[in-house]
């Protein structure tokens, strides 16, 4: 192959298996936030200027995830094979690692060198469930590069998560894909009633459906104009172990029967119930067959919503029917077999709305006992203002690792001899990695191991706390990565006794911002590498400032300051101005003007704000906190 070394063989590149699964993951020359997260983590874990996520085509490569490469490959975010060094991780089927490119026999007429600047690499195979190699992720270095086992496993592990990233999407497609195919046979089948309309605007907008009544009344405006039903209801299996039905009651009173036999038996003499009994159709053409065949409340219930014919849809589930569909005519309403598929394929497409539904019902109970248990209520500190904030990145993500914390510690725990001294606040705010309920409860762990560290580490700095929650994550296998900040607010002793002095240290985390009276906003760039169970042991340093009288901080997470169109330095400079412009509002009206303001509308990422500031006039205090260092101090494990 020109430009290349050795020649690398088609085949492998070409394989039928290996194309189709990258045209499944609908991946291509542009940016994905996902992946351009694992080429951030690589390049900021190994400390490389260039890091890329490469997935390798039959006659070019692709970067959706990338960090550090220069023009004109960053704008079009692909390049030939000529220039390729993934294309040998494909082929070889396993790991590529190169002190110097330029002394490879595979490698070492590669443009990717000359053009690209590459001499040391390390790329990694990002495959898929079939074992097909799909691209790499690398790590790339300007200059000769002798790679630690610690950095080759680290990439090892992120090129894992990426590959299990890859096969989620692929599955996802696929899936969709096969609904796509049982539409079209759908459509084909019903051609002679033109209703084919129908089924595509059911694969369309119950996709969108997340609570039980919008599918319901969905599914009401998909039939109401074609198939003319006067009654369109959900019946639901809620205990499958128990053999109960539970139907979704219309809110607005439309129909009172709902609510009178709103939960009844499998075994039960209604249609509904056979037709989930059974998993079959069951069509009812008049009264005299609803009294001869089913129970005398069903007769009621049918006559009360001035029925005249009705049908019965199972929904399908996995193992057994998820409910049943109904669909009610004042008038003989004729269904044969041409309708009864359709009514089977609507009936499929809001069996999945229900399982979405009541999964996101589900996510939501969680995630609401979660968030009361894990976010804090704030505490009252004299002298101190405190607001906080959280907003998850949206309504089926519900929680996430995004977390704030504020507590006081004793003055007693610090070393001082004075008890009657103020109490010290401690605050943090982190990101830990992920978006689903893990990460949430990863969450609640660190803050709680923190606190710890804290208590159990009385007259040490927020560095030393830190120091030993990383000891305890690596060694305990707990498995937890992210980025925080954590930090110590005591009062200063006297003559500066109304301001307080913050001590803190970042572990990898967007910085925090300080606005003091007279002066803007500006951040507090000080920070350290990433918490990663890999990494712990190493020196954790903190730094310290006074603030006076007036000041105010704010502590954020990257979800605030990620938005398409608009770089993190601006979103950020953004959020400094505005923390300086409502310095003198109360703090929970600066975190709504920040909230809206910064972030997406819609943020793909969740957010925690905390907020404090020391009020420009406070009263005197009667008990000094001990003194303590002004230098910048280090954390030893």
């Amino acid at each position: 192959m020109a430009g290349s070394g050795r020649a690398v063989p088609l085949s492998r590149l070409d394989d039928e298996g290996r194309v189709g699964a990258l045209r499944e993951t609908g991946l291509s020359a542009a940016s994905d936030p996902g992946m351009e997260r694992f080429a951030r983590l690589a390049a900021e874990l190994v400390g490389v200027p260039v890091a890329l996520v490469s997935l390798v085509e039959p006659a070019r490569q692709v970067f959706p995830g990338m960090v550090g490469l220069t023009d004109p490959w960053a704008q079009s975010r692909q390049t030939p094979l000529t220039h390729s060094l993934c294309q040998h991780v494909v082929a070889e089927e396993k790991p590529l690692v190169l002190t110097d490119a330029r002394e490879d026999a595979r490698t070492c007429a590669s443009l990717a060198i000359p053009d690209l600047g590459v001499v040391g690499y390390a790329g990694m195979p990002l495959t898929d469930g079939d074992g097909h190699v799909l691209g790499s992720l690398c790590a790339i270095d300007t200059e000769p590069r002798r790679w630690t086992q610690q950095e080759l496993v680290l990439l090892e592990d992120l090129a894992a998560a990426c590959s299990a990233e890859l096969r989620l999407r692929i599955v996802s497609r696929q899936r969709e894909h096969a609904y796509g195919v049982a539409a079209a046979s759908a459509r084909r089948y019903r051609s002679a009633l033109d209703r084919s309309q129908l089924l595509l605007n059911a694969a369309a907008s119950l996709s969108e459906t997340t609570v039980l009544a919008e599918v319901r009344q969905t599914v009401r405006d998909l039939v109401i104009s074609d198939l003319k039903p006067v009654y369109v209801g959900l019946v639901l299996v809620e205990n499958a172990s128990k053999g109960q039905l539970r139907r979704l009651v219309d809110e607005t009173g439309s129909a009172p029967m709902e609510r009178a036999h709103e939960t009844y038996s499998l075994d039960s003499g209604w249609p509904t119930a056979r037709a989930a009994r059974e998993n079959r159709t069951i069509i009812v053409t008049d009264e005299a067959e609803l009294r001869r065949d089913y129970a005398p409340e069903a007769v009621e219930a049918f006559n009360s919503l001035g029925l005249f014919s009705a049908v019965c849809v199972p929904l399908p589930g996995t193992v057994v029917p998820l409910g049943t569909l109904v669909l009610g005519w004042d008038e003989a309403h004729e269904i044969d077999t041409v309708e009864q598929a359709l009514l089977a394929a609507l009936a499929g497409y809001t069996a999945r709305a229900v399982e979405r539904a009541l999964f996101v019902e589900n996510r939501v109970t969680a995630a609401r006992q979660m968030q009361e248990a894990m976010l804090t209520d704030l505490p009252e500190i004299e002298g101190v203002e405190l607001a906080a904030l959280y907003r998850p990145a949206a309504a089926t993500d519900l929680v996430g690792g995004d977390w704030y914390d504020a507590y006081p510690l004793p003055a007693a725990d610090l070393g001082g001899e004075d008890s009657t001294a103020p109490d010290v606040l401690a605050v943090s705010i982190g990101d830990i990695t992920g978006h689903d309920l893990r990460a949430a409860t990863l969450m609640g762990q660190v803050r709680s191991m923190l606190r710890q560290a804290d208590l159990d580490h009385p007259g040490a700095g927020p560095a030393r706390a830190l120091a030993a929650f990383e000891h305890a994550n690596a060694n305990l296998d707990i498995g937890a990565s992210g980025s925080l900040v954590h930090a110590h607010l005591r009062p200063c002793p006297a003559p500066q006794e109304a301001s307080w002095e913050l001590t803190w240290t970042n572990a990898g985390h967007p910085p925090p911002l300080l606005t003091t009276p007279g002066n803007p906003g500006r951040r507090l760039h000080e920070h350290g590498i990433l918490v990663f169970p890999s990494l712990a042991g190493r020196e954790r340093t903190e730094n310290r400032i006074t603030l006076p009288p007036g000041s105010a901080l704010l502590l954020y997470t990257d979800g605030l300051v990620e938005r398409t169109g608009q770089t993190m330095t601006e979103a950020i400079d953004l959020t400094a101005r505005l923390l300086t412009d409502h310095s003198n509002q109360p703090l929970t009206e600066l975190l709504d003007a920040i909230m809206d303001q910064v972030p997406a509308p819609d943020p793909g990422d969740d957010i925690a704000l905390l907020a404090l500031r020391i009020p420009a006039t406070q009263p005197p205090r009667t008990a000094q906190a001990p003194t303590t260092p002004t230098a910048s101090a280090s954390a030893e494990q």
